[in-house]
């Protein structure tokens, strides 16, 4: 469960992806499946009511076999609103951002999957290859001005070292000016890996310290889909909102919280 609903919320974005096998296998990076533009006509159908601002991106003038796993449209709840879902071959993806709720993304999840699988002409066709559960989150940080493995240390009680005898006499300043750091880890229940990446960026044009935490399945290791899919994603989310409130206990939990 959810431990609490964030007044203040770092997050950036909210998404679970779904790609399953293309059969047609053409050459390397070119894939198609026969039955995608059928399967995308009957998705339409059924997310009509939910999300009824369609929108083709520019990818879908281009030949389905040359943008395998490539999302070719989107379909929101309202006009330019989130959330949405979006569709290519061989992929689908649900997003959310700013007014994400876990309760209502878990439904908007087990939803999208059964109407994937209820439009597929060929449902015993229809090959998972991964799924996963991704959470994108950012805390404004002035990097330049700022040590990061500082902020890190004492904000994230995460550490990152190297010896202070590389930055002396060497005229290199020991505060990063750029980070990048990622570590996936094994995970049962649900059969998996997780993964956590750490990177600086930017979030509106603010210098900021972005991070991700997911969760993914592979090949043998994903549900049976729709019937095992609301178990994984519940056990998915359990994990990740788990590592994202013991990473920010204390201050900035506070932050985030409106305190």
């Amino acid at each position: 469960m959810p431990r609490k609903d964030l007044k203040n919320k770092p997050l950036v974005e909210a998404m679970l992806e779904l790609r399953w096998v293309l059969p047609d296998q053409q050459s390397p990076g070119m894939a198609s499946d026969p039955h995608y533009r059928l399967l995308l006509g009957r998705f339409s159908e059924r997310v009509q009511k939910d999300y009824p601002a369609h929108e083709p991106l520019p990818t879908s003038t281009i030949p389905d076999s040359m943008v395998p796993h490539t999302v070719q449209h989107r379909f929101r709840a309202t006009p330019n609103g989130w959330p949405l879902l979006q569709m290519g071959p061989g992929i689908v993806t649900v997003n959310d951002t700013a007014g994400y709720t876990w309760t209502d993304f878990q439904k908007r999840c087990e939803t999208a999957v059964r109407w994937l699988v209820d439009a597929h002409p060929s449902p015993s066709a229809l090959k998972f290859q991964d799924v996963t559960l991704r959470y994108i989150d950012a805390v404004a940080f002035d990097y330049k001005a700022a040590n990061l493995f500082d902020f890190l240390r004492d904000k994230m009680k995460t550490t990152f070292a190297l010896p202070d005898s590389l930055f002396v006499g060497a005229e290199v300043a020991s505060s990063p000016a750029s980070f990048h750091w990622q570590a996936s880890f094994e995970k049962k229940e649900p059969d998996g890996t997780v993964t956590i990446r750490f990177a600086t960026g930017a979030r509106e044009g603010q210098a900021s310290l972005i991070w991700e935490t997911l969760v993914q399945s592979t090949g043998a290791q994903v549900p049976s889909m729709p019937a095992e899919f609301p178990k994984w994603l519940e056990s998915a989310h359990d994990i990740t909102d788990d590592w994202f409130f013991k990473l920010i206990e204390g201050d900035l939990e506070r932050r985030f919280s409106g305190e």
